[in-house]
């Protein structure tokens, strides 16, 4: 299941807002626009939201501590 795209799909999903926040309005269709397989993007519509929060505010912070 774990790809290169899927793997760079997250790491966007990570730091950049905008995209999450597509991503939490509706998670199948974003994951798809970023050409993910269809089983991906049903899967991606499990994701536990708070935890994405959570792990984006973090590294967000650590992003803000190397500048």
């Amino acid at each position: 299941m774990n790809t290169p795209d899927l793997e760079k799909f997250l790491a966007r999903l990570y730091i950049d807002p905008e995209t999450r926040r597509r991503f939490l309005d509706s998670p199948y269709e974003e994951a798809a626009r970023f050409g993910l397989t269809d089983a991906q993007c049903r899967a991606l519509e499990q994701v536990d939201r708070v935890g994405l929060e959570m792990a984006a505010h973090s590294l967000s912070i650590k992003r803000s501590r190397k500048r």
